[in-house]
Protein backbone atom coordinates (compact mmCIF):
# COMPACT_ATOMS: atom_id res chain seq x y z
CA UNK A 1 0.00 0.00 0.00
CA UNK A 2 1.34 3.31 -1.10
CA UNK A 3 0.22 6.56 0.35
CA UNK A 4 1.03 9.93 -1.17
CA UNK A 5 0.57 12.92 1.08
CA UNK A 6 0.52 16.01 -0.92
CA UNK A 7 0.48 19.92 -0.86
CA UNK A 8 1.59 19.03 2.94
CA UNK A 9 3.05 22.23 5.31
CA UNK A 10 5.10 20.10 7.13
CA UNK A 11 6.70 20.49 10.71
CA UNK A 12 8.41 18.14 12.70
CA UNK A 13 11.34 17.79 14.87
CA UNK A 14 14.02 15.44 13.43
CA UNK A 15 16.00 12.67 15.54
CA UNK A 16 15.95 9.50 17.35
CA UNK A 17 16.62 10.57 20.57
CA UNK A 18 14.96 13.35 23.07
CA UNK A 19 16.11 16.54 22.40
CA UNK A 20 16.83 19.15 25.24
CA UNK A 21 16.69 22.65 26.09
CA UNK A 22 16.89 25.13 23.67
CA UNK A 23 16.92 22.80 20.76
CA UNK A 24 13.31 21.82 21.95
CA UNK A 25 11.85 24.64 19.88
CA UNK A 26 13.37 23.62 16.67
CA UNK A 27 11.08 22.45 14.28
CA UNK A 28 12.06 21.40 10.73
CA UNK A 29 9.64 23.51 8.54
CA UNK A 30 8.92 21.57 4.71
CA UNK A 31 6.55 23.81 3.12
CA UNK A 32 4.39 22.56 -0.20
CA UNK A 33 6.40 19.13 0.19
CA UNK A 34 5.37 15.32 -0.07
CA UNK A 35 5.11 12.87 1.97
CA UNK A 36 5.05 9.25 0.53
CA UNK A 37 3.94 6.34 2.99
CA UNK A 38 4.88 2.40 1.51
CA UNK A 39 3.83 -0.36 3.64
CA UNK A 40 3.34 1.85 7.05
CA UNK A 41 6.81 2.88 6.83
CA UNK A 42 7.76 7.10 5.61
CA UNK A 43 9.47 6.46 2.15
CA UNK A 44 9.78 9.46 1.03
CA UNK A 45 9.83 12.84 2.78
CA UNK A 46 10.77 16.21 0.22
CA UNK A 47 9.50 18.61 -2.90
CA UNK A 48 6.18 17.36 -4.68
CA UNK A 49 7.31 14.68 -7.80
CA UNK A 50 5.25 14.35 -10.63
CA UNK A 51 4.43 10.85 -12.27
CA UNK A 52 4.51 9.05 -9.24
CA UNK A 53 2.20 6.28 -8.75
CA UNK A 54 0.36 5.80 -5.22
CA UNK A 55 -2.69 3.75 -4.18
CA UNK A 56 -3.85 6.75 -2.33
CA UNK A 57 -3.27 10.91 -2.48
CA UNK A 58 -4.04 12.89 0.20
CA UNK A 59 -3.77 16.36 -0.83
CA UNK A 60 -3.33 18.51 2.67
CA UNK A 61 -3.55 21.70 0.90
CA UNK A 62 -3.85 24.63 3.56
CA UNK A 63 -3.26 22.47 6.16
CA UNK A 64 -0.38 21.61 8.83
CA UNK A 65 1.18 18.15 9.13
CA UNK A 66 2.59 17.28 12.38
CA UNK A 67 4.37 13.28 13.54
CA UNK A 68 1.74 11.87 15.44
CA UNK A 69 1.33 12.57 19.29
CA UNK A 70 2.72 10.60 21.36
CA UNK A 71 0.69 10.35 25.09
CA UNK A 72 3.41 9.04 26.98
CA UNK A 73 1.61 8.69 30.21
CA UNK A 74 -2.15 7.34 31.04
CA UNK A 75 -4.08 4.88 33.62
CA UNK A 76 -5.89 3.93 30.55
CA UNK A 77 -7.16 0.36 32.10
CA UNK A 78 -9.76 1.18 34.82
CA UNK A 79 -12.92 -0.23 36.50
CA UNK A 80 -15.28 2.81 37.81
CA UNK A 81 -15.12 6.15 38.32
CA UNK A 82 -14.79 8.86 40.71
CA UNK A 83 -17.17 11.72 40.25
CA UNK A 84 -17.68 12.30 44.01
CA UNK A 85 -13.92 13.49 44.61
CA UNK A 86 -14.05 15.96 41.84
CA UNK A 87 -16.82 17.62 43.91
CA UNK A 88 -14.61 16.83 47.38
CA UNK A 89 -11.87 18.64 45.34
CA UNK A 90 -13.71 21.59 44.68
CA UNK A 91 -14.82 22.17 48.56
CA UNK A 92 -11.21 22.16 49.28
CA UNK A 93 -9.91 18.66 50.21
CA UNK A 94 -6.40 17.55 49.18
CA UNK A 95 -5.67 14.91 47.47
CA UNK A 96 -3.55 12.90 50.23
CA UNK A 97 -6.60 13.34 52.68
CA UNK A 98 -9.07 11.90 50.02
CA UNK A 99 -6.71 8.83 49.99
CA UNK A 100 -6.30 9.06 53.68
CA UNK A 101 -10.09 8.35 53.70
CA UNK A 102 -10.66 5.55 51.88
CA UNK A 103 -11.19 7.61 48.57
CA UNK A 104 -8.37 7.79 45.91
CA UNK A 105 -6.68 4.34 44.36
CA UNK A 106 -8.13 2.35 46.24
CA UNK A 107 -11.75 2.95 45.59
CA UNK A 108 -10.79 2.59 41.55
CA UNK A 109 -9.07 -0.59 43.15
CA UNK A 110 -11.97 -2.12 44.53
CA UNK A 111 -13.97 -1.20 41.05
CA UNK A 112 -10.90 -3.25 38.83
CA UNK A 113 -11.00 -6.05 40.58
CA UNK A 114 -14.93 -6.85 40.39
CA UNK A 115 -14.65 -5.66 36.63
CA UNK A 116 -13.83 -8.41 33.56
CA UNK A 117 -10.96 -8.43 31.84
CA UNK A 118 -13.77 -8.17 29.10
CA UNK A 119 -15.13 -5.13 30.57
CA UNK A 120 -12.27 -3.40 30.75
CA UNK A 121 -11.11 -4.13 27.42
CA UNK A 122 -14.50 -2.21 26.01
CA UNK A 123 -13.75 0.87 28.25
CA UNK A 124 -10.25 1.28 27.21
CA UNK A 125 -11.09 1.20 23.55
CA UNK A 126 -13.51 3.83 23.57
CA UNK A 127 -10.39 6.06 25.29
CA UNK A 128 -8.16 4.89 22.65
CA UNK A 129 -10.71 5.50 19.96
CA UNK A 130 -10.98 9.22 21.66
CA UNK A 131 -7.44 9.67 21.34
CA UNK A 132 -7.17 8.52 17.62
CA UNK A 133 -9.74 11.55 17.24
CA UNK A 134 -7.28 13.75 18.72
CA UNK A 135 -4.05 12.88 16.95
CA UNK A 136 -2.71 10.17 19.29
CA UNK A 137 -0.80 7.43 17.81
CA UNK A 138 0.93 5.75 20.52
CA UNK A 139 -0.11 5.80 24.34
CA UNK A 140 1.30 3.96 27.54
CA UNK A 141 -0.81 2.39 29.38
CA UNK A 142 -0.45 1.58 32.64
CA UNK A 143 -1.71 -1.38 35.11
CA UNK A 144 -1.93 -0.29 39.10
CA UNK A 145 -5.45 -0.52 40.14
CA UNK A 146 -4.90 -4.54 41.17
CA UNK A 147 -2.05 -3.99 43.74
CA UNK A 148 -2.46 -7.94 43.98
CA UNK A 149 -1.21 -10.84 41.90
CA UNK A 150 -4.69 -11.40 39.73
CA UNK A 151 -5.51 -8.12 39.30
CA UNK A 152 -2.55 -6.55 38.03
CA UNK A 153 -1.87 -9.87 35.60
CA UNK A 154 -5.82 -8.73 34.39
CA UNK A 155 -4.87 -5.37 33.69
CA UNK A 156 -2.03 -6.50 31.90
CA UNK A 157 -3.51 -8.90 30.15
CA UNK A 158 -5.95 -6.64 29.08
CA UNK A 159 -3.18 -3.97 27.78
CA UNK A 160 -1.57 -6.61 26.05
CA UNK A 161 -4.74 -7.30 24.07
CA UNK A 162 -5.40 -3.81 22.95
CA UNK A 163 -1.87 -3.53 21.67
CA UNK A 164 -1.59 -6.84 19.66
CA UNK A 165 -5.32 -6.08 18.30
CA UNK A 166 -4.53 -6.16 14.52
CA UNK A 167 -7.40 -3.45 14.38
CA UNK A 168 -6.02 -1.15 16.48
CA UNK A 169 -5.84 2.67 15.83
CA UNK A 170 -3.44 3.35 18.24
CA UNK A 171 -0.16 1.53 19.72
CA UNK A 172 -0.39 0.21 22.54
CA UNK A 173 2.96 0.14 25.35
CA UNK A 174 2.74 -1.31 29.01
CA UNK A 175 4.06 -0.50 32.11
CA UNK A 176 3.75 -2.40 35.30
CA UNK A 177 2.15 -0.18 38.60
CA UNK A 178 1.91 -2.23 41.41
CA UNK A 179 3.76 0.06 42.91
CA UNK A 180 0.99 2.82 42.75
CA UNK A 181 -0.31 2.08 46.12
CA UNK A 182 -0.11 -0.05 48.86
CA UNK A 183 -3.04 -2.43 48.70
CA UNK A 184 -6.09 -1.22 50.73
CA UNK A 185 -7.08 -3.50 53.60
CA UNK A 186 -4.02 -5.41 53.69
CA UNK A 187 -1.64 -6.93 56.61
CA UNK A 188 1.03 -6.60 54.94
CA UNK A 189 4.30 -4.02 55.68
CA UNK A 190 5.51 -2.05 52.77
CA UNK A 191 8.43 -4.05 53.20
CA UNK A 192 6.23 -7.08 52.65
CA UNK A 193 4.39 -5.59 49.45
CA UNK A 194 8.04 -4.69 48.14
CA UNK A 195 8.89 -8.13 48.59
CA UNK A 196 5.63 -9.50 46.61
CA UNK A 197 6.23 -7.49 43.70
CA UNK A 198 10.32 -8.17 43.82
CA UNK A 199 10.11 -12.07 43.83
CA UNK A 200 6.33 -12.60 42.19
CA UNK A 201 5.06 -10.06 40.10
CA UNK A 202 8.20 -8.75 38.15
CA UNK A 203 9.12 -12.32 37.49
CA UNK A 204 5.60 -12.95 36.29
CA UNK A 205 5.28 -10.47 33.98
CA UNK A 206 8.81 -10.23 32.63
CA UNK A 207 8.17 -14.30 31.79
CA UNK A 208 4.83 -13.48 30.26
CA UNK A 209 6.15 -10.03 28.31
CA UNK A 210 3.77 -8.46 29.92
CA UNK A 211 5.31 -5.11 30.51
CA UNK A 212 8.01 -3.27 28.63
CA UNK A 213 8.68 -0.72 31.93
CA UNK A 214 7.89 -0.77 35.69
CA UNK A 215 7.11 2.00 37.30
CA UNK A 216 6.24 3.36 40.76
CA UNK A 217 4.49 6.08 42.83
CA UNK A 218 7.85 7.41 44.43
CA UNK A 219 5.98 9.73 47.32
CA UNK A 220 5.65 11.06 50.96
CA UNK A 221 3.02 8.57 52.21
CA UNK A 222 3.03 6.11 49.55
CA UNK A 223 6.80 4.56 48.71
CA UNK A 224 10.15 5.63 49.71
CA UNK A 225 12.91 6.57 48.06
CA UNK A 226 14.88 3.45 49.42
CA UNK A 227 11.74 1.49 48.47
CA UNK A 228 11.80 2.77 45.03
CA UNK A 229 14.99 2.43 44.55
CA UNK A 230 14.54 -1.27 45.52
CA UNK A 231 11.57 -2.21 43.21
CA UNK A 232 12.67 -0.52 40.59
CA UNK A 233 16.43 -2.18 40.75
CA UNK A 234 14.83 -5.43 40.73
CA UNK A 235 13.48 -4.69 37.56
CA UNK A 236 16.47 -3.51 35.53
CA UNK A 237 18.02 -6.57 36.81
CA UNK A 238 15.35 -8.55 35.21
CA UNK A 239 16.20 -6.41 31.95
CA UNK A 240 12.40 -4.16 32.33
CA UNK A 241 12.91 -0.31 31.65
CA UNK A 242 12.01 2.11 34.51
CA UNK A 243 9.89 4.76 35.27
CA UNK A 244 8.50 7.12 38.02
CA UNK A 245 5.86 9.02 39.44
CA UNK A 246 8.48 11.73 41.35
CA UNK A 247 8.12 14.77 43.24
CA UNK A 248 3.96 14.91 42.77
CA UNK A 249 3.26 16.20 45.75
CA UNK A 250 6.45 16.67 48.20
CA UNK A 251 9.85 17.09 46.67
CA UNK A 252 11.09 13.85 47.88
CA UNK A 253 14.25 13.84 45.51
CA UNK A 254 12.31 11.51 43.42
CA UNK A 255 14.18 13.11 40.14
CA UNK A 256 17.67 12.48 41.66
CA UNK A 257 16.66 8.56 41.99
CA UNK A 258 15.33 8.81 37.94
CA UNK A 259 18.61 10.35 36.88
CA UNK A 260 20.58 7.53 39.50
CA UNK A 261 18.94 4.63 37.96
CA UNK A 262 19.07 5.53 34.75
CA UNK A 263 14.93 5.90 34.31
CA UNK A 264 13.29 5.77 31.09
CA UNK A 265 11.26 9.25 32.27
CA UNK A 266 10.49 10.73 35.69
CA UNK A 267 6.98 12.02 35.16
CA UNK A 268 4.53 14.93 37.39
CA UNK A 269 7.27 16.87 39.07
CA UNK A 270 5.39 19.76 39.97
CA UNK A 271 7.90 20.06 43.18
CA UNK A 272 11.38 18.74 41.69
CA UNK A 273 14.20 21.23 43.32
CA UNK A 274 17.09 22.42 41.49
CA UNK A 275 19.43 19.24 42.25
CA UNK A 276 16.44 17.77 40.86
CA UNK A 277 16.41 20.10 37.71
CA UNK A 278 20.64 20.25 37.56
CA UNK A 279 20.80 15.52 37.44
CA UNK A 280 17.69 15.14 34.86
CA UNK A 281 19.49 17.53 32.92
CA UNK A 282 22.75 16.06 32.80
CA UNK A 283 20.89 12.60 32.38
CA UNK A 284 19.18 10.94 29.67
CA UNK A 285 16.04 10.48 31.97
CA UNK A 286 12.93 12.27 29.78
CA UNK A 287 11.09 14.84 31.96
CA UNK A 288 7.37 14.17 31.36
CA UNK A 289 5.15 16.91 32.82
CA UNK A 290 1.24 16.56 33.31
CA UNK A 291 -0.14 19.91 33.06
CA UNK A 292 -3.68 18.08 33.21
CA UNK A 293 -3.60 16.68 36.55
CA UNK A 294 -2.23 19.66 37.97
CA UNK A 295 -5.10 21.70 36.44
CA UNK A 296 -7.72 19.38 37.44
CA UNK A 297 -6.00 19.30 41.64
CA UNK A 298 -5.73 23.40 41.22
CA UNK A 299 -2.10 22.61 41.85
CA UNK A 300 1.09 24.50 40.68
CA UNK A 301 2.13 23.45 37.62
CA UNK A 302 5.69 21.92 36.90
CA UNK A 303 8.49 24.53 35.96
CA UNK A 304 8.63 23.70 32.55
CA UNK A 305 10.11 26.99 31.46
CA UNK A 306 13.01 26.45 34.48
CA UNK A 307 13.70 22.96 32.95
CA UNK A 308 13.82 23.30 29.56
CA UNK A 309 16.07 26.77 30.42
CA UNK A 310 18.33 24.43 32.02
CA UNK A 311 18.89 21.97 29.64
CA UNK A 312 16.05 19.46 29.82
CA UNK A 313 14.46 16.82 27.77
CA UNK A 314 10.57 17.53 28.28
CA UNK A 315 7.76 15.32 27.24
CA UNK A 316 4.12 16.30 28.11
CA UNK A 317 1.36 13.59 28.57
CA UNK A 318 -2.65 13.85 29.83
CA UNK A 319 -2.50 11.36 32.64
CA UNK A 320 -5.46 10.36 31.68
CA UNK A 321 -7.44 8.17 34.58
CA UNK A 322 -10.54 8.00 36.67
CA UNK A 323 -9.12 10.11 39.82
CA UNK A 324 -6.86 13.04 39.75
CA UNK A 325 -7.64 13.43 35.87
CA UNK A 326 -10.35 11.90 33.83
CA UNK A 327 -8.91 13.83 31.19
CA UNK A 328 -7.36 12.54 28.03
CA UNK A 329 -7.79 15.95 26.26
CA UNK A 330 -4.25 16.59 23.70
CA UNK A 331 -6.42 20.24 22.92
CA UNK A 332 -6.23 21.02 26.75
CA UNK A 333 -2.68 19.79 27.10
CA UNK A 334 -1.11 21.93 24.56
CA UNK A 335 -3.01 25.11 25.82
CA UNK A 336 -2.29 24.80 29.33
CA UNK A 337 1.82 23.80 28.62
CA UNK A 338 1.82 27.13 26.54
CA UNK A 339 -0.54 29.49 28.61
CA UNK A 340 0.24 28.41 32.17
CA UNK A 341 3.99 26.65 31.69
CA UNK A 342 5.31 29.07 29.10
CA UNK A 343 6.40 26.72 26.99
CA UNK A 344 6.26 27.59 23.06
CA UNK A 345 4.42 26.39 20.46
CA UNK A 346 7.11 24.50 19.02
CA UNK A 347 8.46 22.91 21.97
CA UNK A 348 5.43 21.72 22.86
CA UNK A 349 5.17 19.90 19.70
CA UNK A 350 8.46 18.41 20.13
CA UNK A 351 7.49 17.30 23.35
CA UNK A 352 4.34 15.48 22.09
CA UNK A 353 5.53 14.20 19.56
CA UNK A 354 9.70 12.63 19.03
CA UNK A 355 10.13 13.47 23.24
CA UNK A 356 7.13 11.86 23.85
CA UNK A 357 8.25 8.83 22.05
CA UNK A 358 11.98 8.88 23.81
CA UNK A 359 9.45 8.36 26.90
CA UNK A 360 8.17 5.47 25.51
CA UNK A 361 11.86 4.15 24.22
CA UNK A 362 10.43 4.58 20.75
CA UNK A 363 11.79 7.64 19.13
CA UNK A 364 14.52 5.77 16.69
CA UNK A 365 11.21 4.59 15.45
CA UNK A 366 8.64 7.45 16.29
CA UNK A 367 7.85 11.20 17.10
CA UNK A 368 9.21 12.95 13.50
CA UNK A 369 8.79 12.35 10.10
CA UNK A 370 11.34 11.42 8.54
CA UNK A 371 12.38 8.71 6.52
CA UNK A 372 12.14 4.82 8.17
CA UNK A 373 10.13 5.81 10.44
CA UNK A 374 6.71 4.61 11.07
CA UNK A 375 3.74 6.72 9.27
CA UNK A 376 2.33 8.02 12.30
CA UNK A 377 0.94 11.41 11.00
CA UNK A 378 -1.34 14.10 12.13
CA UNK A 379 -2.55 16.74 9.54
CA UNK A 380 -4.50 19.54 11.27
CA UNK A 381 -7.47 21.85 9.83
CA UNK A 382 -5.00 24.95 10.25
CA UNK A 383 -2.84 27.12 8.88
CA UNK A 384 -0.36 26.78 11.62
CA UNK A 385 0.40 25.11 14.56
CA UNK A 386 -0.07 27.85 17.01
CA UNK A 387 -3.58 26.83 15.89
CA UNK A 388 -2.99 24.28 18.97
CA UNK A 389 -2.99 26.07 21.57
CA UNK A 390 -4.95 29.23 20.05
CA UNK A 391 -7.49 27.06 19.01
CA UNK A 392 -7.97 26.77 22.67
CA UNK A 393 -9.30 23.25 24.35
CA UNK A 394 -10.80 22.53 20.82
CA UNK A 395 -9.43 20.05 18.29
CA UNK A 396 -8.12 20.96 15.44
CA UNK A 397 -7.14 17.78 13.84
CA UNK A 398 -9.14 16.41 10.84
CA UNK A 399 -7.14 12.99 10.06
CA UNK A 400 -5.08 10.75 11.93
CA UNK A 401 -2.85 8.29 10.23
CA UNK A 402 -1.14 5.49 12.24
CA UNK A 403 1.06 3.30 10.82
CA UNK A 404 0.18 4.59 6.90
CA UNK A 405 -3.58 3.77 8.24
CA UNK A 406 -6.25 6.46 8.24
CA UNK A 407 -7.68 6.00 11.65
CA UNK A 408 -9.80 9.23 11.88
CA UNK A 409 -10.99 11.57 9.31
CA UNK A 410 -13.13 14.75 10.32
Amino acid sequence: MRTRIINANIYTPKGDKAVKGEAMATLEHLPNSEIMIQDGKIAYVGPIRDDVEADEVIDAENQVVLPGFIDSHTHLVFGGYRPEEFSWRLRGDTYMSIMERGGGIACTVEATRKATAEELKKKAEKYLDRMSEMGVTTVEAKSGYGLDRDTELKQLEVIKQLAEDPERKVDVVATYLGGHAMPPKSDMTHQEYIDMMVKEMLPLVKERGLAKYCDVFCEKGVFSIEESRELLQAAKDLGMGVKLHADEIVCTHGAELAAELGAQSADHLLHICDEGVKELAESDTVATLLPLTAFTLREEFAPARKMIDQDCALALATDLNPGSCFSGSIPLTFALACIYMKMSVEEAITALTLNGAAAVGLAAEKGSIEVGKDADIVILEAEHPSFLPYYTGMNAVCRTIARGKTVFER
